[in-house]
C-alpha cells in the first residue's frame, strides 16, 4: 500500500500545497482550514488552492483513481459503491449559491451537493485501495415539477440522476483494468436493468441487492420464486446490538437459497438491449425466533452460483457495503464534518470533500492492517518520522505493567503504531477487546495531534 499523494498535478507549488493539505487532513483530523494550518499565512495558502480553477475536481479524482489503480494488478478486488449528499443548509447565508451547489433530497431545508465514490478492497484481505472513481454533482437552486406521466420512464437512463450508477461502474472497470477480477457491490437503488447488460463480462462482475420484484420469463415474480426455492444451507453470525435503536446483541441463523433466474426488460428499457438477461439471484433470510426485523437481503449477480459455498461467499462480500457508510460517518458528523466548513464556495467545499475522502483511507488502512495478525505494512505508509518517534516515547505512558497491556508489535509494523493510536482513541489494549474501530482511531489521531505540537515545540526549544 503506497502513501496517498498527488502526483499529476503540473504545477509544482500546487502539487506540494495539495500534498500538504493532504498530511494536514490525516494528522490533525478537522474540517476548519484555519485549525489545519501553522498560521494564517499557510491558511491562506490553503484557502487559495481550493478555490484555484487550475486545480480542479477532475484533476483530484484522476489522482486518487491512479492511486488506486497501482495497487491493483493481478488482484480480485471489490468495487463498492453509494450516495451520500453534503448538506450545507446551515451556511446558506454566507455560501455563495453558484452552479456548484443546489437543492438536495432534504427539502426546504437541503443545499449543497452530492457525491458517489467507488471504494475498492481487496477481496480476500479487505485492505482498502483507495477510490477507484468519485462523481460529484449537484441539483439546481429550484425543485423541478414532478413529472406524473410516463415522460420520465421513457427518458433514456443516461438522462437520469441513476445513471451515475452505470456511469461509475464504466469508469471503475477502466481504472481496475490490471485488476484479476472486479466485483462491484451496489445497494438496492442500482437495480438497474440496463446496467447488468452493460456492465458485466469476464472479468467484472456486479452483486446487487434486489429492490424490484421483477418478472422473469416464467412470469413468475422473483421475490415469490426465491422464497418457494428448497433451503440450500444455513449459517450464524453474531450481531451486536444498537442501545439507541433497542437492538439486542443476538446469534442471527439465516438460511439460504438460490438459483439461476432470467430477468426481463420492461418498456422503459432501452430497446437496443437484450429482452431478457440471465443472473444468479441469493436469499438470505433469518429464522431466528422472537426477532422484530429479521434480516433478508436478496441479492441479483452475474457470478455463476451453483454452489452453497459460492452463495455464503457472495452474501459475505455483500455484507462489506457497510464500509463505505463508515466512510461516509467520518467524512461527516462522527469525524471530519465537512457540512460544518467555514469555507464560502461549494467548489471549494467539493474539493475539501474529495481530498478528506482521500484521507480517510488511511484511517481504513491502519484499521485492517491491525487486524492482519499475519501481515505487516510499513509504518511510513501512514506516519511521518517524527511522529513515529513522538509514538515511541509515548509508548511508555500507555503500556501497563502486565505483558496483557504491553505493545506486542515491532517497530517495522504498522500495528506498533495504530495500537498506540487506539490506546490514545480510549482503547483498552486486551487482546481479548475487540479491535479498535474507525472512530476511536479518529479519536486517538486528534490526540495525537496535540501530542505532536507540544513535543515539536518542547524538542525545537531544547535544541537551542
Amino acid at each position: 500500500m503506497q502513501t496517498r499523494y498527488f502526483e499529476d498535478i503540473k504545477d509544482k507549488r500546487l502539487l506540494r500545497r495539495g500534498n500538504s493539505i493532504l498530511n494536514r487532513l490525516f494528522s490533525n483530523s478537522v474540517h476548519s482550514i484555519r485549525r489545519l494550518a501553522a498560521n494564517d499565512a499557510e491558511a491562506k495558502a490553503f484557502y487559495r488552492f481550493l478555490q484555484n480553477d487550475n486545480v480542479t475536481e477532475a484533476d483530484i479524482i484522476r489522482n486518487m483513481s491512479a492511486n488506486c489503480r497501482s495497487c491493483v494488478a493481478g488482484k480480485t478486488v471489490l468495487c463498492i459503491q453509494d450516495s451520500s449528499e453534503i448538506n450545507l443548509y446551515r451556511h446558506r447565508n454566507r455560501i455563495v449559491k453558484d452552479d456548484t451547489i443546489g437543492i438536495t433530497n432534504a427539502s426546504e431545508t437541503g443545499l449543497g451537493f452530492f457525491i458517489h465514490p467507488s471504494f475498492v478492497l481487496d477481496a480476500e484481505s479487505m485492505m482498502p485501495y483507495g477510490f477507484s472513481d468519485v462523481k460529484v454533482w449537484n441539483r439546481g437552486h429550484e425543485a423541478s415539477a414532478k413529472d406524473k406521466s410516463h415522460a420520465k420512464n421513457m427518458a433514456p437512463v443516461s438522462e437520469k440522476e441513476s445513471y451515475k450508477w452505470i456511469e461509475s461502474s464504466l469508469k471503475s472497470k477502466a481504472a481496475l483494468s490490471e485488476a484479476d477480477s472486479i466485483i462491484i457491490i451496489q445497494d438496492r437503488e442500482a437495480d438497474i436493468y440496463e446496467q447488468f447488460c452493460i456492465i458485466a463480462d469476464e472479468r467484472t462482475h456486479l452483486l446487487v441487492r434486489a429492490k424490484a420484484n421483477r418478472i422473469l420469463t416464467d412470469r413468475s415474480r422473483l421475490f415469490e420464486h426465491l422464497e418457494g426455492l428448497p433451503k440450500q444451507g444455513t449459517y450464524q453470525i453474531q450481531l451486536e446490538g444498537d442501545k439507541r435503536k433497542g437492538i439486542k446483541k443476538r446469534t442471527a441463523t439465516i438460511e439460504v437459497r438460490f438459483s439461476k433466474v432470467t430477468i426481463t426488460s420492461s418498456q422503459y428499457n432501452d430497446k437496443s438491449l437484450p429482452s431478457s438477461k440471465d443472473l444468479y439471484a441469493i436469499e438470505a433470510r433469518e429464522v431466528t425466533e422472537g426477532v422484530e426485523n429479521p434480516i433478508l437481503w436478496r441479492l441479483l449477480t452475474t457470478i455463476t452460483v451453483e454452489d452453497f459455498d459460492t452463495a455464503l461467499l457472495c452474501i459475505e462480500w455483500y455484507t462489506c457495503r457497510w464500509i463505505i457508510e463508515e466512510v461516509f460517518r467520518i467524512l461527516k458528523k462522527e469525524g471530519f464534518n465537512i457540512e460544518a466548513s467555514e469555507l464560502g464556495q461549494g467548489k471549494a467545499v467539493r474539493k475539501l470533500c474529495l481530498l478528506m475522502l482521500e484521507t480517510i483511507i488511511k484511517l481504513f488502512l491502519m484499521q485492517i492492517a491491525y487486524a492482519m495478525s499475519e501481515e505487516q505494512v510499513a509504518p511510513q505508509s501512514c506516519f511521518s518520522e517524527d511522529e513515529i518517534a513522538c509514538m515511541e516515547l509515548q509508548m511508555g505512558q500507555l503500556e501497563g505493567r502486565t505483558d496483557k497491556l504491553k505493545n506486542p508489535y515491532t517497530p517495522t509494523d504498522l500495528k506498533r503504531y495504530v495500537w498506540v493510536i487506539a490506546r490514545l482513541g480510549g482503547w483498552k489494549g486486551y487482546a481479548s477487546e475487540r479491535p479498535p474501530g474507525v472512530t476511536c482511531l479518529w479519536m486517538g489521531l486528534q490526540k495525537l495531534s496535540s501530542i505532536m505540537q507540544g513535543w515539536m515545540l518542547f524538542r525545537n526549544v531544547s535544541k537551542r
